[in-house]
């Protein structure tokens, strides 16, 4: 694994190398209470599995086999797993987490045939965002990353967007002109391009997600504010980054 794993349950950047700003800190604190309680889905239990297989990928002898291969299909084997999540669910996390750019409709539907369900899908890929996102923060400053928070006990509630649709992307996504008062405020401070409506089939997972992505990146209203630089990065440095890691990860977006 490409970070040692803190022994502590806390989000501590006291004897950080570097300054964190406190509103950085306190929005991955709020992540990672979100990530240990139940969701639309899936239990706080199986969110916590989804992100301790999510760490276990990075290690995965035969995804490093896959990853090295011509196509993902000419492989076969078994993943190197931490947890007892179901086999499909433990094949989207790993694929996913270490050949996301090759990821293809065929990968969808095999998910889905696979029993995965579609808002569960969106979920796993929200609770695996934020994990990486605060996992790789971590790297980025060279401290260990931070324990899994303990799973809170309770049921899934189980709501899908009644303004759900296909079309724009293999799995439904909700426009801003479908909100229903049931997801009112899922788009509050977005624009809602495709990039925020991508995990909108559960609309906690794109307001908790978006919550600590502003925090590490920039706010929507400050993102086109060309005249006031907000971070010690200016536009243009925070961009050239993001294009850099986006090339790097093969992002087409």
């Amino acid at each position: 694994m490409s970070g040692e794993t803190a022994t502590v349950g806390t989000l501590d950047y006291r004897h950080s190398p570097l300054p964190v700003r406190g509103d950085l800190a306190a929005a991955q604190k709020r992540a990672w209470t979100r990530l240990a309680a139940p969701g639309e889905w899936w239990s706080g239990a199986v969110r916590v599995a989804i992100a301790e297989e999510t760490r276990a990928a990075e290690d995965c002898g035969f995804c490093r086999e896959r990853k090295a291969a011509l196509s993902p299909y000419a492989v076969t084997g078994a993943h190197e797993t931490a947890t007892d999540l179901p086999e499909v669910l433990a094949e989207f996390i790993h694929r996913i987490r270490t050949d996301p750019g090759r990821l293809t409709r065929r990968f969808c539907d095999d998910a889905l045939a696979g029993g995965l369900g579609d808002a569960e899908y969106v979920e796993t890929v929200g609770v695996m965002a934020t994990v990486i996102a605060i996992d790789s923060f971590c790297d980025a400053m060279g401290m260990p990353r931070h324990a899994l928070p303990t799973p809170v006990a309770g049921e899934p509630r189980r709501r899908r967007p009644a303004g759900a649709k296909g079309g724009l992307a293999w799995v439904p996504t909700v426009a801003p002109e479908d909100l229903t008062e049931a997801e009112a405020g899922m788009y509050d401070g977005l624009s809602a391009v495709n990039i925020h409506r991508a995990l909108s089939l559960v609309p906690a997972e794109v307001t908790g997600f978006f919550d600590m992505d502003s925090a590490h990146y920039l706010p929507d209203a400050q993102l086109k504010d060309f005249g006031t630089e907000y971070r010690a990065l200016t536009h243009a440095q925070i961009e050239f980054l993001a294009g850099r890691v986006s090339a790097i990860n093969q992002c087409v977006y």
